[in-house]
Formats: structure tokens, sequence, C-alpha cells
């Protein structure tokens, strides 16, 4: 098993930070904001260990701690500490640090890969990266200059009239930023024309639209221009698990907020997300969640 800890800069920004989320998001929950792609999280106790996506994106924690988990890897991030994520993959996180005198606080900002790619065109960077040492998610510092444009865009959902304008300027200067930092090794391996883990990427970013479909791995593979041996191997370096495991647990979570969010019985929300049989996606939800669909749901809302 294996932890990053990263040491923190300066706390005063973030602290700033903290108290602009606290202020906009006063309650336990998560809140997506008028700002495309960016969210606000806060937790009054530490969480259970839940399934989630991940996307291409930034993660900050500005009060408490929150870990992902990644098949036998934990990556936790605390303030001063900027988690980038660059393809979509399934992880299980959980809120490791939190009460209801200080909360966990937190945001999210996602990115359009296209945005990413032009941004990078534009600072000329290189497009050939060596894949040996990728990794879909990392921890790093905090960059200074990011945390303060992260700062910027959080007080834009204050000022409405100026948002339409600026947001997007001020999200193209993050990616930039980080594109110039230690995150920027990982998010050019995904940009990279041509490169193996490009070709992943784009695969995750099919099977995300098409869970529901049977998977054909000569298919996927030749689409990804990889014998399905090369293909399987590098799929499993950028997402940790198999295309078939990928696709389940995209099934699940899909089932699982269907039934939570659309009131969908159990037997229909398999169905919906591809299964034939009941019983075989009662099994796999059992296995993943720890408990059969309805009673995993009750307790949700509960």
């Amino acid at each position: 098993m294996h932890t990053d800890s990263i040491s923190a800069p300066g706390t005063g920004d973030i602290s700033r930070l903290a108290v602009s989320v606290s202020r906009l998001l006063p309650g336990n929950g998560d809140q997506v904001t008028a700002i495309a792609g960016l969210s606000l999280h806060r937790r009054d106790a530490i969480t259970e260990p839940t399934h989630c996506l991940y996307g291409l994106g930034i993660g900050i924690a500005v009060q408490g701690c929150k870990q992902a988990m990644i098949g036998d890897e934990i990556l936790a991030c605390a303030p001063g500490q900027s988690m980038v994520a660059c393809v979509d993959l399934p992880v299980i996180s959980r809120v490791s640090q939190a009460s209801v005198d200080r909360p966990f606080l937190g945001m999210m900002l996602k990115f359009e890969s296209a945005m990413v790619m032009q941004v990078a065109e534009r600072m000329h960077l290189s497009q050939r990266m060596k894949d040996n040492a990728f990794r879909p998610i990392t921890v790093q510092a905090l960059d200074d200059a990011v945390l303060d444009a992260l700062g910027r865009l959080i007080s834009l959902l204050e000022e409405p009239h100026l948002l339409e304008v600026l947001a997007p300027l001020i999200k193209e200067e993050i990616v930039a930023r980080l594109l110039s930092g230690a995150h920027a090794p990982q998010l050019l391996h995904v940009i990279a024309a041509g490169s193996p883990s490009q070709h992943i990427a784009k695969t995750v970013a099919w099977l995300k639209l098409n869970f529901r479909q049977a998977l054909r791995m000569d298919d996927l593979a030749a689409q990804a221009h990889m014998s399905p041996s090369t293909f399987r191997q590098h799929f499993r370096t950028v997402t940790g698990m198999s295309p078939l495991q990928y696709q389940k647990q995209l099934r699940l979570q899909a089932a699982r907020q269907l039934m939570l969010n659309q009131k969908v019985d159990a037997s229909s929300a398999g169905g919906l997300v591809g299964y034939e049989s009941a019983s075989q996606f009662s099994r796999e939800y059992s296995r993943l969640f720890g408990e059969p669909p309805q009673r995993d749901i009750k307790r949700m809302r509960l």
C-alpha cells in the first residue's frame, strides 16, 4: 500500500478560500455551481468509503482531508495539496478528517479534454511523452498561482454579471498553470498525439458513453490500434483494472444513481444499464457496494 504525503505551503489563502466555500455551502452536501465543471463539497463527519467516478480535473481540500483509493494505493489530499485526475476513473473515496466544528470543505473543477489540448498547443508543449511513468491520478503540492486562480474563480459566484466572461478565462489559466507545474507530465501523457495513454483515454471516454453495450475486446483493441494483449496491459496500467471490470463499475454506479435519484426499482435498473440477468446484477451489485440493491439504497436514503 502506498500513501502520498506532501508538505503544505502557507495556509493563509487556503483559510480565506475555506471561508468562501463555507459561506456558499453552509450545509452538509454537494453543490453544483453556476460555473461549468465547478462543484463544492462539505461533510460534517468522516464518511464511509464510497464508490464514485473521478473525471479529468483538479480537486482540492480547503479544510479537512479526503482519500481516494485506487487498487491498493491510497492518495490523501489535505489543505496545501492538489489532486489531478487525467482520465475518467472509478475510485473509492472517503472523507478522512471532518467534524461539525471543523467540517471537510472541498472543491472540484472538471476540464474538457479539448480545452486542455488547445491550451497545450498554444503553449507549444511537447506532444510526445514516454508512457512508462503514467499515473491516472496524482497528488502534488498546491501551486500558489493555481490557488489564487481558484480563489478568483470562486469569487465570481458572487459576481454573476462577470461570470460568463471571466470564468472560461480563469479556467484556461488554471489549466495552463497545471501544464507548467508538477502535474504536467501526467496531463501531457493523455493529450500526447498517438501515445498509448491517449488511445486508452479515448477508449475510456467511449466506454463511459456506451457501457450498456456488450464488450468485444478485439474491437476495442482495434480502435486503440493495439493487439488485444497489449491493449489489456495498457488499459490496466491507466485505470488499474480490466476493461470488463471498468464497464461493470460504470454499469453498477449508473444503476445506483437510477435507484437513488429516480426511484427506479432494482430489476428495472439492472436492465437499463445492460444486465440481462437480474440475479447477476444483484450478485455483482452486492459484491461492489457490500449490500443487495434495495438494502443499499434504503441505507443511503436514511
